[in-house]
Parts: C-alpha cells; sequence; structure tokens
C-alpha cells in the first residue's frame, strides 16, 4: 500500500524561521552589518564548491570505468584510490594537499622544468585556494565514482548486447546507450554530493581562504557578535543548501514520472 506523503510542515516552519531572519537583518543593524561582511565570502563559496565538483565529476567518472574495466590492474588501481580516499576525512585531506602534496607538486614541476629550461615555480604560486578545490576534488571523486559505478550497472544488459548487435563500437554504446540511461539514476545522489559538498567547501576557512565561514569567523573574533555572526553564516548556508534540495526532489519526481511514461 502506497503511503501519501506528508504535508510539509517543515518547509513551512523553515520558511517562517528565514522570513524572521530575513526581517531582523532588514530592521537590525547589526544583522545588516554581518551579512554585508560575510556575503562577500558567498562568490568564493560558490566558485570553490562549483569548480571542484565538477573536476570530481570528471575523475569519478574516469574512476568508475576503471572499476568497470576488463582491465585487473585498472580495475585493482581504481579501487585502490576509492576505497583508501572514501578513509580520509575531508578536513585531513585538506591539510595534506595543502601543507604535503602541494610543496611535493611543485618540486616535482621544478625537477621538469630545470632540464627543459623552464622558469621554476614556488609553492607559494599555488594560493590556498586552488589546494582547497584540488583537495576537495580528489576527495569527493572517490565518492562520485561510487555512484557513476552503480549507475551505469543499472543499464539493461539487453540494451547494450542489442548495441553491440547494431556494430556499435565501446565509446557509441557508451555515449548513447550506456550514459544518457544512467544519467537518470545518478543525478539525484550527484545532487546529493553536490549539497554536502556546500557544507564540506565551509571546510576551507582553516586555510584562510576567504568563504562564508572564514569572513564570518574574522568578523565574531573582532566584534564579539558571534550569535549574530554565526546565525547568518548558517542562514546563507541554508539558503543555499535547502533550495538545492527542493529543486532536487523536483528533479527526482519529474524523473520518475518520465520513466513511468517510458514504460
Amino acid at each position: 500500500m502506497r503511503n501519501r506523503p506528508d504535508f510539509p510542515w517543515w518547509l513551512i516552519v523553515a520558511i517562517i524561521i528565514g522570513l524572521y531572519l530575513g526581517w531582523r537583518v532588514y530592521i537590525d543593524e547589526t544583522y545588516s552589518q554581518v551579512i554585508a561582511i560575510v556575503s562577500k565570502g558567498v562568490s568564493i563559496t560558490i566558485f570553490v564548491t562549483c569548480t571542484a565538483f565538477a573536476l570530481a565529476c570528471i575523475l569519478g567518472l574516469v574512476l568508475a570505468l576503471g572499476v568497470l574495466s576488463r582491465s585487473v590492474i585498472l580495475r585493482q588501481c581504481a579501487r585502490f584510490y576509492i576505497e583508501i580516499m572514501r578513509g580520509i576525512p575531508i578536513l585531513v585531506l585538506l591539510f595534506y594537499i595543502a601543507f604535503v602534496g602541494a610543496p611535493a607538486l611543485v618540486a616535482g614541476y621544478n625537477a621538469l622544468a630545470e632540464p627543459l629550461g623552464l622558469e621554476p615555480a614556488r609553492t607559494r604560486d599555488l594560493s590556498l585556494m586552488w589546494r582547497a578545490i584540488l583537495a576537495l576534488t580528489l576527495g569527493y571523486a572517490a565518492f562520485i565514482a561510487e555512484v557513476f559505478r552503480a549507475g551505469i550497472q543499472s543499464v539493461d544488459e539487453g540494451q547494450i548486447e542489442a548495441a553491440e548487435a547494431l556494430g556499435l563500437n565501446r565509446w557509441h554504446r557508451f555515449r548513447l546507450i550506456i550514459l544518457p540511461q544512467a544519467l537518470r539514476t545518478i543525478l539525484p545522489p550527484l545532487g546529493n554530493d553536490f549539497i554536502a559538498l556546500i557544507k564540506d567547501s565551509s571546510l576551507v576557512s582553516v586555510l584562510g581562504v576567504a568563504d562564508i565561514t572564514q569572513l564570518g569567523k574574522v568578523y565574531a573574533a573582532g566584534s564579539f557578535r558571534f550569535f549574530e555572526t554565526y546565525n547568518i553564516v548558517a542562514y546563507i548556508y541554508l539558503l543555499m543548501t535547502v533550495s538545492l534540495s527542493l529543486a532536487l526532489r523536483a528533479l527526482e519526481r519529474r524523473l520518475r514520472r518520465a520513466s513511468h511514461s517510458d514504460r
């Protein structure tokens, strides 16, 4: 028996709280000052999140194809990366990439650049923001790879065999048959990973990247307005994540209706 969906009382409460905070920002000079400072970090948060997510999707797709490869070496290498990266906390990975991986990367570049007569690089030339993006990319690629793998494996084997019978090569089978159908399965979990990455992007503040959290932390430390500052910081993150979550639910319903109509 199918249960009827509950009325979204939680959303009504969230909207009321959001309207109240918006009203406080409008009438309260302290809140207005806080949001004027903290909102400057929204663009950095969005840039870090979108860049890291796009790169993680590319790397995750490569890893998923490696896991599903016919080569034992590729399968084992991809599985090794996925399992190791999924076991490392994002915060630890941020520190490791920023202070260990980045200097090693620059040293490797200089070792290759010297024989070629290229100008050597310095570690400080690689900004902390890009180190944070690299760390988030490497970490989330492991989770996204599993999403891609599950989506690819969800495609019916009969359709792949039919494509083979029609003479399509592996690339055309993947591009025309597998990937379009897998996208229906992977879009909702990919959206969840994107929302999770928005929240985890706040961790880049530990490296001094001027995102929402970092600007809020600096302002609160100087003004001692911790209550108002972190109310605004939480409010901005909630606006982004809840709106994306609602959009994701609408997309899931649309995909569900489309899959039913195709049957």
